[in-house]
């Protein structure tokens, strides 16, 4: 028996994961095939499953987790809330918890940004800044501007808006009747362009300038993931990119949204990623980051221009008509503000610099793998790409899942990582020590190693996966 609530066995949860539970982003045919890893706890970096078993979260529990598992304080801050309330509506009403992190979520964004509506998840905060700027030109007087720029191989979530400004085609494609058109352009795949960076940039901005050059009267903004488009395989923008994609929508007299979702709450060293660059978008989104990993928020600012325009005579026309029953819940506000203080208390960026150089160095040995294509980072984002011919540059197979398979065999060493295709992605939590990545790419290097032992073939990867 298990210490869960209702004290059910290992083999019984997992037989009702395979009887009731439809999971996302998951061929269900192969899920069903296999014993499913249930979580039963956590604790700092470390998930523990349903037999005891401890596992490095290699990828912060998708991206989102901060702190470490189990944090104090954030504990502390929501059992705290949760004796005053747990969520009261904010329309017609406020709330302190939600009036609170607003005016902090200002005080540390970009310059401009004055303005925060909240809902439950990054693509729904895409969705709230789409319909805004689509909005915003309505109100005064340009309804003509309807349409969008975004860059192909982005993503910026799976509701109906957020995809049709996403531009991967393996997750939205069938979903294409569905959506509206959008203009896209390329930002070359860094491993497989034939020129420099600089030349790689200026090739994007130039597509970016003559979209705009045509049809900007109709663009109501450029969408961005600053400087890592992280699905499509933690792809890092040229220096410069995104600055340039700030100059040519004030050249153009769009708006700018920056989806800062993924790359948010510190992960590329610093709290927001457009830091980097000195860039204030007109329309900022966040979530995953925003509780510390702890619960579903996300936000989306905006600019007093934009919210300006929402101001008129209160009708149909002018109000924003959008939100859900738990926006700006208050259990899930004071998590992100219990995060903030972690942040403010243990000094979180300062102490990154470290790891991200510890990662750096490790990556730049296993580069010259002979199934390493490409490695890439920003911060605490990175992605080690796995090729079958260095050379040529070529691909494994898709359907082989070499990726799937050797993640499969970290986790019987004790390392939990989702893959993106063939790119295996590392984005632990940013309290992890030097010793624990350390560990975590020790594992990475290890498997590599073996695989390539093994011959480097799709039955190679499944015969590890086996071990």
């Amino acid at each position: 028996m298990t210490d869960t609530p209702f004290q059910y066995s290992a083999d019984t949860l997992t037989q009702w994961d395979h009887h009731y539970l439809w999971h996302p982003f998951t061929p269900m045919r192969l899920w069903l095939e296999e014993k499913p890893l249930i979580i039963q706890r956590g604790e700092g970096v470390y998930l523990y499953d349903t037999e005891g078993r401890r596992y490095i979260d290699g990828i912060s529990s998708l991206w989102c987790n901060i702190h470490g598992h189990n944090h104090p304080r954030i504990n502390k801050a929501i059992c705290t809330q949760v004796e005053k309330i747990a969520h009261s509506t904010l329309l017609g009403l406020s709330s302190q918890p939600s009036v609170e992190l607003a005016k902090k979520l200002v005080d540390i964004a970009p310059a401009g940004l004055t303005r925060v509506f909240y809902s439950d998840a990054g693509a729904t905060a895409v969705e709230i800044a789409l319909k805004m700027a689509f909005q915003y030109w309505r109100n005064i007087g340009q309804s003509q501007r309807q349409q969008f720029i975004a860059l192909r191989q982005s993503y910026h979530g799976d509701t109906i808006g957020s995809v049709s400004v996403g531009g991967i085609d393996i997750f939205h494609r069938i979903f294409g009747p569905l959506t509206f058109a959008a203009h896209f352009c390329d930002l070359p795949h860094p491993y497989r362009f034939e020129g420099s960076a600089q030349e790689c940039r200026d090739h994007s901005l130039e597509q970016m300038r003559s979209l705009l050059q045509t049809y900007h009267k109709s663009i109501a903004a450029i969408i961005v993931e600053p400087l890592v488009q992280g699905a499509a395989g933690i792809i890092v923008h040229p220096q410069g990119f995104l600055d340039g994609v700030r100059k040519l929508a004030d050249e153009f007299g769009v708006l700018l949204i920056i989806d800062e979702v993924a790359t948010g709450f510190g992960r590329t060293g610093k709290m927001f990623a457009c830091e980097h660059e000195d860039v204030a978008p007109d329309l900022m989104c966040l979530a995953k980051g925003i509780t510390g990993g702890y619960l579903p928020l996300a936000a989306t600012l905006a600019s007093e221009k934009v919210f300006d325009a929402f101001l008129r005579e209160p009708s149909a026309e002018t109000t924003f008509y959008h939100g859900h029953t738990y926006t700006g819940n208050a259990l899930a506000c004071a998590a992100a503000l219990g995060s903030l203080a972690v942040f403010e208390e243990e000094k979180t960026p300062a102490g990154l610099d470290v790891k991200i150089k510890l990662l750096n160095k490790r990556l730049n040995r296993m580069k010259p793998l002979r199934i390493v294509g490409d490695v890439r980072q920003c911060g605490m984002m990175a992605g080690i790409e796995l090729v079958d011919n260095k050379d040529q540059k070529t691909s494994f197979d898709y359907t082989a899942r070499i990726g799937a398979h050797l993640c499969q065999a970290m986790r019987q060493r004790g390392l939990i990582l989702r893959p993106l295709g063939d790119v295996i992605v590392i984005m632990p939590p940013l309290v992890i020590s030097t010793e624990t990545l350390t560990e975590l790419l020790d594992v990475i290097e290890d498997t590599l190693n073996a695989f390539i032992r093994a011959g480097a073939t799709p039955d190679a990867a499944r015969q590890l996966r086996l071990c």
